[in-house]
């Protein structure tokens, strides 16, 4: 496993602002292949066809790809909710009028997985694209062969070629292998994808076009990623997609000690010259949902500008990014996105400054690092895992997680989190109901214990019944 606090090259926020400057972004040399050919490419300012939505363009390719990226994760369902988070099916009437949307204002970067939806992201994104035609955007699709009886070669490819089908499609403009690094790490990565002969067949797809660009998208174990970059000049990887925001880029072994921080993930993505996807630029929604104090100094600075904006400007600033990914689920974040890239308006070196103070500030929060990807999901005992975290980190963002009875507003902030605990999430999927079986932890792309995060959750609700002010 490669030292990733020695000989790696950072980049400083003064070198960060250098690099961006004023007008736009300076290309930087990226080393890429299409069809198995290594090319000298750039990545650099596109002007773009509708508004004025930022592009990045590849000269591997010449794609001139949205700065921002449509996720298939959290689409509509009939219920009103995200598809991730009820049982509804797909509202594939809103699906269509987002897309619709994206693409009339420039969005042409779509994201999706076999795995996205309950298995039915890929379904309902071909219906809603293969109404456009095919040149005016690109699919990105992934491997999702997380299943043991997914790893055989036949299976694998089956699930592949599934992704075809369903995205009603003859190729794939970015395919990647899906989250390398989560469970067992390298072993769990060389059964997926190396033992079955997978990742040679994917190759032997680009060379022949079916995959125009190939590349991967990491969680977990810092030195499967590490090992994918060393054998970048066999596989002459595309591009990598990683978790990157500005809570991320410094903190984010301070939050979880087994998560990788996104400055060094970009660093040595950036030195070799791969195009970066940003994934979870929002944190699972946690930048949108900041603590108070954040919210007031971000508001006194840009008092028009959403909070969720700083997030995707910080991203899309970083000139090495390809695309930033955003799951939206409903029109008014599409809307809102969309503005952030309309054009880019690159941070400035107080901005970049201002954020990474903010950073400073809320990792002393002890929140947990939840992104709501429901990887974690079904627990076989019905606990809704992602939800009971979400109302903690929500009231310890408002100040409702009093400690102790002698604080000045235990008693009002005892009643908002036990009364918001009943309204959103049901008495039989609280955290009470945790046996500790641990069949979710496995699956944590930010490896939480959450077992023990339940049941911590548990001791403290059962505290805050026994105890008045």
């Amino acid at each position: 496993m490669s030292n990733q606090h020695t000989n790696k090259k950072t980049i400083s926020r003064r070198d960060f602002l250098k690099t961006i400057g004023v007008a736009g972004f300076a290309a930087s040399g990226l080393a890429s292949c299409v069809g198995g050919k290594n090319e000298n490419t750039t990545i650099g300012e596109a002007s773009g066809p509708n508004d004025n939505m930022t592009y990045r363009q590849s000269q591997a390719t010449a794609d001139k790809v949205s700065l921002l990226g449509f996720g298939m994760m959290r689409l509509p369902s009939v219920d009103g909710k995200s598809a991730r988070d009820g049982n509804g099916e797909i509202d594939q009437e809103m699906v269509n009028e987002l897309v619709d949307y994206a693409l009339a204002h420039g969005v042409n970067y779509f994201d999706t997985s076999p795995a996205y939806c309950r298995g039915m992201s890929e379904h309902a994104s071909g219906i809603a694209l293969s109404r456009h035609s095919r040149d005016k955007y690109f699919i990105a699709t992934k491997l999702s062969n997380f299943a043991p009886a997914t790893w055989t070669r036949e299976a694998s490819i089956e699930m592949y070629h599934n992704s075809l089908k369903e995205l009603q499609t003859g190729h794939i403009d970015y395919m990647l292998l899906h989250a390398v690094g989560i469970g067992s790490g390298m072993e769990e990565y060389e059964n997926r994808y190396i033992k079955n002969g997978v990742l040679d067949f994917l190759l032997e797809e680009r060379k022949a076009g079916r995959i125009r660009n190939l590349g991967f998208s990491y969680h977990g174990d810092v030195e499967v990623f590490d090992y994918l970059l060393s054998r970048h000049d066999e596989y002459k990887w595309d591009f990598v997609q990683i978790q990157l925001n500005y809570l991320d880029w410094k903190y984010a072994k301070k939050t979880n000690p087994r998560n990788t921080d996104a400055e060094y993930l970009y660093n040595e993505l950036n030195k070799r010259g791969i195009p970066v996807v940003v994934m979870e630029p929002l944190l699972g929604g946690r930048l949108a949902d900041v603590p108070t104090p954040v919210v007031a100094r971000l508001k006194q600075r840009e008092p028009e500008l959403s909070v969720a904006s700083w997030a995707f400007r910080f991203a899309g600033s970083l000139p090495g990014v390809l695309t930033v990914l955003s799951g939206m689920t409903c029109m008014e974040h599409l809307k809102d996105n969309i503005s952030s890239y309309s054009p880019l308006q690159p941070l400035t070196d107080q901005e970049f400054t201002l954020l990474q103070d903010m950073a400073t500030i809320m990792v002393q929060f002890p929140s947990i690092p939840c992104t709501n990807c429901k990887y974690c999901m079904p627990c076989p005992y019905g606990l809704d895992i992602p939800s009971i975290f979400r109302h903690y980190n929500k009231c310890l963002n408002e100040g409702n997680v009093p400690l102790s009875a002698q604080d000045e507003s235990y008693s009002r902030a005892r009643r908002a989190f036990l009364v918001g605990y009943d309204r959103s999430v049901p008495k039989l999927r609280q955290a009470s109901h945790c046996i500790g079986c641990n069949r979710c932890s496995p699956h944590c792309p930010q490896r939480i214990d959450i077992p023990g995060e339940l049941h911590r959750i548990d001791a403290y609700v059962e505290r805050l019944k026994i105890t008045e002010a």
